[in-house]
Order: structure tokens, then C-alpha cells, then sequence
């Protein structure tokens, strides 16, 4: 059954499986604004995956322990099935002024190969304790206005539409469960 763990060099075969999967639909290119795009802007393809994994991690520990100025706080988990990557979800502790209009509290993305299974809205539903956890009672999560999957998956755990800015829809989602 699938699960949300840190990252780990443990998966790093299958990581850089998915991030070539990713890669081959057209991620990781200059105009990628994804935390994925930005890892391999800065790294490069996953050649190597043990070296490549461990240029991820340091990445997701400064991220989470000491955010460059333009960042916030966040901690990524990895959805894995056993051994296998399934996907990745970051929760940002806090919002600035970018995330409010374009990246919101939460962002996931699952590896193209396990798609359309219900690993985005079942990892978001784990993920929502952990960002209610971190004192956060609504999530912001946004999505680009033609991606009707995502927003199915926004709307699945509890979702409302606040408005769209842009190209991006912005929804709240209730990190705790209805009493």
C-alpha cells in the first residue's frame, strides 16, 4: 500500500527512473518553474543516480532547514509503493507573495507511468495531517486552469475555488477533517 516517506537515497534508482519519465514528457527544461524543473536545472539528468540523489537531498534539506530568501520553508515526502517511486509532494510552511498567487501551500506531482490510479489524491489526503500539523488550518493549492486532473484531486479532498489568477486556479483546502 502506498505511503509518504522523506526522500531517500534508498530509492534512488527509482527515483531517477520517474525523473527521466519526467524528462521525456518535457519537464526539466529552462521554463520548468517546478521543484522538479529546478532540480534538474541544477543538476542536470540523472545519470548517475546514487551521486544525483544525493544533489537532491542536500537540495530538500536546505529547502526545509535553511531556505534561500525568495524561499519559504517546506519538507517534501516521497508516495512510494514498497520500492517504488509513485510520486512527491511538497508542503511549504508558509506562503509569500509568489506562492499566494501561484504555488499555494502544497504541490505534488506523480511520476507519468502511475497516473490516473488515484496516487495524487490519495497522497494528498496523507499529506493534508502533516500541513495541519504544521499550523496551516487551510492549504492553498493551485493548478494551471486546463488541468482538469489536478483539479479533480484538489476538489476530491475538500477543495473549494477561491478564484483564478492568471493561468492558475487557487483553491482552499481544509487540512483537518470535518468534526
Amino acid at each position: 500500500m502506498p505511503e509518504l516517506i522523506l526522500p531517500t537515497a534508498d530509492l534512488a534508482d527509482t527515483f531517477a527512473e520517474a525523473v527521466r519519465e519526467f524528462i521525456a514528457e518535457g519537464r526539466g527544461g529552462p521554463g520548468d518553474q517546478s521543484l522538479l524543473g529546478d532540480l534538474v536545472q541544477r543538476l542536470g539528468p540523472p545519470d548517475d543516480p546514487a551521486t544525483w540523489i544525493e544533489g537532491v537531498l542536500a537540495i530538500e534539506r536546505a529547502l526545509t532547514e535553511d531556505p534561500p530568501a525568495a524561499f519559504v520553508p517546506a519538507t517534501t515526502f516521497w508516495w512510494v509503493d514498497g520500492p517504488v517511486f509513485l510520486g512527491r509532494i511538497n508542503i511549504r510552511h508558509r506562503l509569500n507573495e509568489h506562492l499566494r498567487d501561484y504555488g499555494g501551500h502544497i504541490g505534488y506531482d506523480v511520476r507519468p507511468s502511475a497516473r490516473r490510479r488515484g496516487h495524487a489524491t490519495a497522497m494528498l489526503a496523507a499529506a493534508l495531517p502533516v500541513a495541519a500539523a504544521l499550523g496551516i488550518e487551510k492549504a492553498l493549492i493551485t493548478c494551471d486552469t486546463d488541468n482538469t486532473g489536478s483539479r479533480r484531486v484538489i476538489e476530491a479532498n475538500g477543495g473549494l475555488l477561491e478564484d483564478r489568477r492568471g493561468d492558475k486556479l487557487r483553491f482552499w483546502v481544509p487540512t483537518a477533517p470535518a468534526a
